[in-house]
């Protein structure tokens, strides 16, 4: 019998493109003769729709094709997207795993996962912890601080330190980390919301627009190198691929440069030594472990001109189309991308069937 697989998608995110190109190509390349695919969109107004094949009221994404016959987009309710084992056996709304394929806000951030816990519904992918804490760039440093994990200086504002004392705040980060630097949203991913400032001019204008998509932003010193990346996969033996160079012809690696304008080379592997690799390796690793993730993330670091590695921050739900750095990594490590889509959907199983050994009651003993 086959998996069948639910592909959650879109989102109320400013992500969500981007999560409709990786849901296109995963379900396109989902290994049809092992896995049943089940549709399952967010509009970005949040309501969720589903279907075999997506056709009808959704424009953006008519040019999605599927194996399985046509049906119309109909609202889903949580009692539509049960367990495997909670729903009759054969049933047309049995789901055996969640592929949770959305980017950013309500979707990578530990909401989502929240969700498919309390239904109890396997899903690909960390879990709600390390989704929120991979999510917030702010959280997530603090705690590669506390595992000795060498990262660039960061300061966090909230808007209402901003708009209670914006001139003190510029202040902190003119002595503190200088020019230039970047600021970013915290819990924001695709480099939506980021600046790089070289003045107190371009700060202002950067908190503004940073400040659209959180009420929570990160600024960091600017660490002049290379952009390197890495991906991991696994639950408790997590294992990773080659290493990747992103070379942006911009300034530097923005939303434009990463899913518009085509101009941004990816070198894989890698030109690194073999002590290097094996640095950003172990510092994958440790990050991996401190955030307790589990499926997969991408792990980005930044290699200083003086051969000093620094880690820049993890991603858990990183790109998936075929050309994204992470399964282009995987391919370069021998893992081709159908390949990779079923090992995830293993380690999901896995890790399910591992939560499930779990008491969630106690009884107190009597004597």
């Amino acid at each position: 019998m086959k998996t069948r697989v639910g592909v959650l998608y879109g989102g109320k995110s400013p992500e969500h493109q981007v999560s409709l190109s990786t849901a296109m190509a995963v379900m396109n390349a989902i290994d049809p003769h092992k896995f049943d695919v089940i549709p399952i969109y967010i509009t970005p107004e949040g309501q969720w729709i589903k279907g075999k094949q997506l056709t009808g009221p959704v424009e953006e994404i008519k040019q999605l094709q599927f194996t399985s016959a046509a049906t119309a987009l109909i609202p889903v309710s949580l009692n539509q997207v049960p367990a495997a084992d909670s729903a009759v056996e054969g049933s047309e709304e049995t789901i055996d795993v969640i592929f949770p394929l959305l980017h950013g806000p309500n979707g990578e951030d530990g909401t989502v996962q929240g969700l498919l816990e309390m239904l109890n519904i396997p899903y690909v992918g960390n879990g709600v912890l390390a989704s929120a804490v991979g999510m917030d760039k702010v959280m997530m440093k603090n705690l590669f601080a506390q595992a000795g994990l060498r990262q660039a200086k960061y300061i966090a504002v909230t808007k209402y330190d901003w708009q209670k004392s914006g001139e003190a705040v510029y202040d902190r980060i003119e002595r503190e980390l200088g020019y230039p630097c970047f600021v970013k949203p915290a819990n924001a991913g695709s480099s939506v919301g980021i600046s790089k400032c070289k003045q107190r001019g371009d700060l202002k204008a950067a908190f503004i627009e940073a400040f659209q998509y959180d009420r929570k932003i990160i600024i960091e010193e600017a660490i002049v190198g290379r952009e390197i990346e890495i991906g991991v996969i696994g639950n408790d033996e997590p294992i990773c691929s080659v290493v990747g160079e992103i070379v942006p012809k911009k300034e530097f690696y923005d939303y434009e440069a990463k899913y518009e304008d085509g101009q941004t080379e990816l070198i894989i592997p890698a030109d690194v030594t073999k002590e290097q690799y094996e640095t950003i390796k172990q510092m994958a690793l440790t990050a991996f472990r401190t955030l307790d993730l589990s499926g997969l993330a991408r792990v980005d670091f930044f290699l200083a001109k003086d051969g000093a590695v620094y880690i820049n921050e993890v991603n858990t739900m990183p790109g998936f189309t075929p050309y994204s750095m992470f399964p282009l990594l995987w391919q370069h490590s021998g893992v081709p991308y159908p390949e990779l889509i079923e090992r995830l959907i293993a380690l999901a199983l896995e890790r399910h069937q591992e939560k499930q050994t779990i008491t969630y009651t106690f009884k107190k003993e009597t004597r």
